[in-house]
């Protein structure tokens, strides 16, 4: 993953056209042309969340890592999911000890050497193919974020991680990670019913990748606050879309 904050999606539809060029700067990830936040703050929350994403990523602890956007009243309007299940436990890495990284280049060097460490008899990983099959799903991503319909004004997101069953609740201090609402509440052993908003009331796959170390899913699910909203509410889509 990288550090850099950038929009990789839903961009036009959550802000107003004439204030994208204010709102966003042009940036690369992968070699991908995508819209980076140019407000301090915004950028230091998504590295903190990047950063605490990927030290449970690294132990093998998540397996889906959810984008969640709200509306004004705090119902979930999408979530964007990313299946990480079978992602491989990088050795070597402890919860709190991963170094900040400020560029993709960085980035990928220490996932290679991530990899590489994982096991001595794997085959080398294709890191031309990995970045490829990434740079694929960028733009499948942003391309279904421009083709849905808008969402209004006011939205907010967050991340969300869900861990599996056998995984342990990131706790300590700092505490970067809080429980989420019972609605999204993901079916457990100790949870035999979902939260309603679990699964959505629409659903869209966007991509398998299967690259090197990596697979993973990723699709999108709409909201029943969404799906069930008047017309009237619902911006008209961007010229840009």
């Amino acid at each position: 993953m990288s550090h850099k904050p950038m929009t990789l999606f839903r961009y036009y539809s959550l802000y107003h056209p004439a204030s994208i060029a204010e709102t966003f700067l042009t940036s690369r990830a992968y070699n991908v042309p995508v819209h980076q936040s140019r407000h301090p703050k915004v950028c230091s929350w998504i590295r903190d969340a990047v950063d605490a994403v990927k030290a449970q990523l690294v132990l093998g602890a998540v397996e889906r890592i959810a984008v969640v956007i709200y509306n004004d009243q705090d119902r979930v309007m999408e979530r964007w999911m990313f299946d990480v299940a079978s992602f491989p436990a990088w050795t070597g890495f402890k919860e709190g000890k991963l170094p900040r990284r400020e560029d993709d280049e960085e980035d990928d060097g220490r996932a290679e050497g991530a990899a590489a460490g994982a096991g001595s008899g794997e085959s080398k990983v294709n890191w031309s193919n990995v970045h490829e099959e990434l740079r694929a799903s960028i733009r499948r991503l942003a391309h279904a974020g421009e083709k849905m319909a808008s969402l209004p004004e006011g939205c907010t997101f967050t991340i969300a991680v869900e861990l599996r069953d056998e995984g342990d609740a990131p706790i300590g201090h700092p505490q970067p990670w809080i429980p989420t609402q019972s609605n999204l509440q993901t079916k457990s052993k100790d949870r035999p019913t979902p939260g309603e908003d679990v699964g959505g009331a629409k659903m869209t796959p966007i991509r398998a990748v299967e690259a090197g170390p990596l697979f993973f899913e990723c699709w999108v699910e709409e909201g029943k606050a969404k799906v069930e909203q008047p017309s009237s509410a619902i911006p008209p889509a961007s010229e840009e879309q």
